[in-house]
């Protein structure tokens, strides 16, 4: 199929299979994290599994490129009516924890798979070690739930009720889950009669030739915007706050090049695979779906009209080296891998603003922390475990507009659940949710605000998970002039005198009358706040996104009763030279660096790459333990002398004997 006209007619097609399969899910399921907060997925996908469709309406946005075909290829002798489904993260590399179960099932016409439909939805619990699977603190898969490797769920049309029976014994909710998983269902077999309607009205062979060539033509517009960008090199790191609980910052290091209509992203330099639950299960696909959700954001953000196919990921290749935090090795945990995604997404934004900075936004918040709650019903007798409501911060300012408040740039998909049906789930009172004032980073176009949560629980020995907590270390990133925006926190019992400040955990257990406060970063200012029209800053004050005390620090505008006053704003404002430095990072991560220079972690890395993986998060540890008083290579070289003479094991394998010439 060549001729354009029919080719969108087709797309258009594809788009709506897809976005009825989206609302059959959103309207059947049963956990308010799917119906309501919308982390699930579904696409179309080709004969191989990769995807060609998916909706832009409901559901997360990070899959337009995930392919299904290793995960489809482990299970044998598909028939009419089959649905197999895996939620392993090491089989197949589809699902990439525990929480998210996969399903694909194949379309046929005339006796052959033409096409599949899949998706996932995020199950609040698949047992483990803790309420909702996943924390910082699990060290390995085994603790982090239930595991299905890709095997068959319903046979021609029939459940597999000894798969159900398993995972009701072994999950906290099980009507949740199971629940879920039939309106998956349900979206599949949606999802297939539209193909067949597809296949009726473009016939089979148009159909699956006019897949390929939506596929080749989203390759082509992914091809064409990297044309219209410099040829170059351009690095960038950032990083997580902690490697592991109570731990030492975890770092993704990107070197991005571009020759042409082609890009090369190597995380060569990031950290090696971490003894937490921060690994990103990649299996060293190098157009890994997770790798790549930040260049999705930025190819749709230079032409909002590009296909989002698997056929753009064809222009990309990731380097992940094996044993590293973007490529481990099993049974490596993985449960919190979305808190490293954020900040890879952060990364490849920034290696972006180097080359196009004109059209790149500052950095948002990069913290989308989702609070699961496990207590006592004491109104229903019963014990219950669900989503209160994501904290998920603003997008960074763009280069024509203030950044998204709340929920902004590669997190807007997670939407707030109504406080009402939040309350009426969980026995929680909601004291507060809503933005906070001075939260987004200063700007001519202002960091989106962050948002905050606060809710008071009612039962002994409440678990709360808040995964996905971070930035409380590093701060969102401002841009050309533009500074960096506030730091996440999580307290309880804030304005009492048992205010205790939780740092950047991710657990706590109340008693009742407990109130748990949870913040999340803002995003990045963009250009210098001194360039910001002094009208927009009093707006800022009137609505609360700005006090009056920072309106006059950081943008230079002096309010009266509520009133610029013009005259104190022009003398303010010329006392100081305009900046257009490139990133602003706040002051922790100017002190960090002081010590962790690139050349630092250049001596780190080289070193680490000569061990096997089992050795190369314990010698990191062990590295930073003895870097106090020290900094640069020479610092990382003298704490790696002493370790050698610690662990003459590792002194052996980082220096292995050279090879005798005596026979």
């Amino acid at each position: 199929m060549t001729d354009k006209m029919t080719l969108r007619v087709l797309a258009n097609h594809a788009r709506a299979a897809a976005e009825n399969m989206a609302h059959t899910l959103h309207r059947t399921a049963h956990s308010a994290f799917v119906k309501e907060t919308q982390d699930f997925t579904v696409m179309l996908m080709d004969r191989r599994g990769d995807t060609f469709a998916v909706p832009m309406e409901l559901g997360a946005t990070w899959y337009p490129g995930l392919t299904y075909g290793r995960a489809i290829d482990m299970v044998a002798d598909y028939r009419p009516g089959d649905i197999a489904f895996t939620n392993d993260p090491y089989s197949g590399h589809v699902a990439t924890h525990a929480p998210d179960t996969h399903l694909w099932k194949p379309v046929f016409s005339d006796g052959e798979i033409v096409a599949w439909t899949g998706g996932h939805i995020h199950n609040t619990d698949m047992g483990g070690a803790v309420p909702a699977s996943l924390s910082r603190s699990l060290t390995e898969v085994h603790q982090e739930g239930l595991r299905f490797p890709p095997m068959k769920l319903v046979r021609e049309g029939v459940f597999d009720e000894t798969l159900m029976r398993i995972m009701e014994t072994n999950v906290r909710k099980p009507e949740l889950n199971i629940g879920d998983i039939k309106a998956l269902v349900g979206a599949l077999n949606t999802g297939e009669r539209k193909v067949q309607a597809m296949i009726q009205r473009f016939g089979k062979t148009g159909f699956v030739s006019g897949v390929a060539t939506l596929m080749d033509q989203a390759e082509a517009e992914a091809r064409a915007i990297l044309r219209a960008i410099p040829d170059g090199e351009y690095s960038f790191a950032d990083y997580a706050d902690e490697d592991s609980n109570i731990g030492n910052p975890c770092r993704l290091h990107l070197k991005l090049t571009i020759q042409d209509d082609a890009a090369v992203l190597d995380f060569s330099g990031s950290d090696p695979q971490l003894g937490s639950s921060l690994n990103v299960p990649s299996g060293g696909d190098p157009r890994h779906t997770m790798l790549l959700v930040g260049v999705y954001y930025v190819l749709y953000t230079l032409n909002p009209q590009i296909l989002l196919n698997t056929g753009l990921t064809r222009a990309f290749t990731c380097i992940t080296p094996e044993g590293s935090v973007l490529n481990p090795v099993a049974p490596a945990a993985v449960g919190m891998r979305s808190l490293t995604c954020a900040r890879l997404r952060s990364v490849i934004f920034g290696a972006f603003a180097q080359a196009i900075p004109e059209k790149m936004p500052a950095a948002p918040a990069g913290n989308n922390c989702i609070v699961n709650v496990m207590t006592r019903d004491e109104r229903r007798q019963k014990t219950v475990i669900a989503a209160v409501n994501p904290v998920v911060g603003g997008g960074g300012g763009m280069p024509h507009r203030d950044g998204t408040n709340g929920s902004g740039a590669d997190a807007a998909y997670l939407k707030n659940t109504p406080i009402e049906i939040t309350e009426t789930e969980v026995p929680v009172e909601v004291l507060k949710y809503g933005l906070a004032t001075d939260s987004g980073g200063a700007g001519q176009w202002r960091g989106g605000l962050a948002t905050e949560l606060s809710f008071r629980v009612f039962s002994p020995d409440t678990r709360i998970t808040a995964r996905n907590r971070d930035r409380s270390k590093f701060r969102p990133w401002g841009t050309l002039g533009g500074c960096s925006a506030g730091l996440a926190h999580m307290v309880m019992n804030p304005d009492t005198e048992s205010r205790f400040d939780l740092g950047n955990q991710d657990t706590a257990v109340l008693q009742p009358g407990d109130v748990l406060t949870i913040r999340s970063a803002g995003g990045g200012g963009r250009g210098d706040p001194y360039l910001r029209d002094p009208d927009r800053v009093a707006r800022d004050v009137t609505c609360g996104y700005v006090s009056s005390k920072a309106a006059q620090s950081a943008y230079g505008v002096v309010i009266n009763n509520g009133v610029v006053d013009y005259k104190q704003t022009q003398t303010l404002r010329q006392s100081r030279s305009l900046r257009d430095t490139m990133f602003h990072f706040g002051a922790e991560r100017n002190a960090y660096e002081a010590q962790w220079t690139d050349a630092a972690y250049d001596a780190l890395t080289k070193a680490l790459a000569q061990l096997p993986t089992h050795w190369r998060f314990f010698t990191k540890t062990e590295v930073f333990a003895r870097m106090d008083g020290r900094k640069g290579a020479e610092g990382v070289d003298a704490a790696l002398a002493e370790i050698e003479i610690r662990f003459p094991e590792l002194a052996e394998l980082l220096n292995p004997a050279s090879p005798s010439c005596d026979t």
